[in-house]
C-alpha cells in the first residue's frame, strides 16, 4: 500500500475494530462510551436531527459538561438545513447554555447557492482520545425507526480502537480550528494505544482473532488538501482486485475514472457484485442509480436491487482480503467536493464480517438485475434514468 501512503493515506498496525449494522446497535454502544468519559468528546456529524436520539445525546453530554468533561460539537450547516428537523437558533442557544460547545461548519449565508460546496459530510466521534467512531450514520431516529415513505433504513458504522484513533482526533481538531479558530492541542487527546484496564466498559468487543493487530489506514479527504485520496483509494483498490469486488453503496451514481475500474476489473475476470436500494431518500437518485446500474449489468457486473428499505451503507469488500468503509458516497460530491473520511482496513476476519452481511442480504432482501426484470421497470422511470444522467454527466 506504498502508493496509497504516498497519496496520504495513513496506516497504523495495532488496531481493532468493530461494526454495527444498525443504529439501535451503534447509539447503544455510543452512550456506553459517552457515559464513560472522563476527559473529552469530540463529534462530527453532518446533522443532528432535532428529535428524540439526539436531545437524549444532548441532555447525556451536558450531565458529562457538568463532571468535567469538555464536549465539542460540529456539525454542517446545509446537513443540518437540509433535514426535516434541523437544529435552530433557539434550540442550539438552550444546548450552548448548557456548556455543551456547538458550532456550525460554514453557515449558509446570501448568496447560499455559493456556499452549497464544499459541505463536511464526515461521522467522527472520539471519546478522551482512545475510541473512535465513524462510517455512514448521522444522529436521527430514522436510524433506529426507519422512514415511512422508504421502510427500514440500514446502515455500516463502525469503533475502532488503537494508533488510528489519533488520525482521526487529528482530522476532528483541525477542522475544530478551522472553524471556531481556537487551537486545541497536547497529549491527554493523544493516549494512543489504551492499555486493556484502561478500555471503556460494556462496548461490543472486536472477537476476531486478529483483535489489536489490525492494519487500518485513514483516508482523509478534505478540499485543496487530500482533494483526491478517497477517490484514488478506492480506484487502486479496485484495480488490485483478483478474484472478488463485493460493495454497497446508496447514491451509485459514479464518476468516470470509478466505473472505468469497475468495468476494467469485470474484463480481467473479476467478479463484481453491487448492491443498490431500490428506494432512496433522495427523490431523483433512484433514477440516477437505476441508470449506472443497467450500464454495469451490460458491462458483466451482477447488481442486486436491495428490497428491505433503503441501505445507506458504504462498504466495499475486495477479494475477501480488505474492505473500505466510510462516510465517502460513490458519486461526485463525495469523491470531488466535500470533506470525507473513510477506512481501508487490511484484515481478512473483518473483511469477512461485513461479508456476511453482504451475503446475507444479497440472499434475503434483493432482486438480480436482469433484462426480464429491467422490462418490468416504469417506461417514465427508465425516461427519468436517461435524462437525469444526461444532466448529470458534465458534473461526474
Amino acid at each position: 500500500m506504498r502508493q496509497l501512503e504516498k497519496e496520504g493515506v495513513t496506516f497504523t498496525s495495532n488496531n481493532s475494530i468493530v461494526f454495527f449494522e444498525n443504529g439501535q446497535a451503534k447509539f447503544d454502544d455510543l452512550f456506553k462510551a459517552v457515559a464513560q468519559a472522563k476527559s473529552s468528546v469530540h463529534m462530527e456529524y453532518f446533522n443532528f436531527r432535532d428529535d428524540s436520539i439526539a436531545n437524549a445525546l444532548f441532555d447525556l453530554l451536558a450531565k458529562k459538561v457538568s463532571e468535567g468533561v469538555e464536549v465539542r460539537l460540529l456539525y454542517d450547516a446545509f446537513g443540518n438545513a437540509s433535514n426535516n428537523k434541523p437544529i435552530k437558533k433557539k434550540k442550539l442557544k438552550e444546548i450552548r447554555r448548557t456548556g455543551i460547545r456547538i458550532y456550525e461548519y460554514s453557515p449558509l449565508k446570501f448568496p447560499w447557492l455559493t456556499r452549497i460546496i464544499p459541505r463536511d459530510h464526515r461521522k467522527i466521534v472520539l471519546i478522551d482520545g482512545k475510541s473512535a467512531y465513524s462510517g455512514g450514520m448521522n444522529v436521527a431516529d430514522y436510524y433506529i425507526k426507519g422512514k415511512p415513505e422508504i421502510g427500514g433504513w440500514h446502515d455500516i458504522h463502525y469503533r475502532i480502537e488503537g494508533d488510528a484513533v489519533g488520525e482521526y482526533q487529528k482530522i476532528f481538531l483541525r477542522i475544530w480550528e478551522k472553524v471556531t479558530h481556537e487551537k486545541v492541542s497536547g497529549p491527554q487527546y493523544y493516549p494512543g494505544e489504551s492499555l486493556a484496564c484502561n478500555a471503556l466498559e460494556g462496548l461490543k468487543n472486536d472477537t476476531t482473532t486478529t483483535a489489536g493487530m489490525k492494519t487500518i489506514g485513514i483516508a482523509n479527504r478534505e478540499p485543496r488538501v487530500s482533494p483526491m485520496v478517497v477517490r484514488k483509494t478506492f480506484v487502486h483498490i479496485i484495480n488490485s482486485a483478483k478474484h472478488t469486488i463485493q460493495l454497497i453503496n446508496p447514491y451509485f451514481t459514479l464518476n468516470g475514472p470509478v466505473k472505468r475500474a469497475l468495468k476494467a476489473a469485470v474484463r480481467r475476470g473479476v467478479r463484481v457484485e453491487i448492491m443498490v436500494s431500490e428506494t432512496s431518500d433522495i427523490p431523483i437518485t433512484p433514477r440516477i442509480v437505476d441508470y449506472q446500474a443497467r450500464q454495469m449489468m451490460k458491462a458483466g457486473a451482477k447488481v442486486y436491487y436491495y428490497t428491505g428499505g433503503f441501505h445507506h451503507s458504504k462498504i466495499m469488500m475486495i477479494d475477501s482480503m480488505y474492505c473500505y468503509a466510510g462516510s465517502a458516497n460513490l458519486d461526485s460530491r463525495s469523491l470531488r467536493c466535500d470533506y470525507e473520511c473513510n477506512a481501508l482496513i487490511l484484515d481478512p476476519e473483518s473483511t469477512g464480517e461485513l461479508l456476511h452481511i453482504f451475503n446475507r442480504d444479497k440472499k434475503t432482501k434483493c432482486v438480480l438485475l436482469t433484462d426480464e426484470y429491467w422490462k418490468k421497470k416504469k417506461k417514465s422511470h427508465k425516461t427519468q434514468a436517461w435524462f437525469y444522467h444526461l444532466l448529470l454527466t458534465p458534473f461526474v
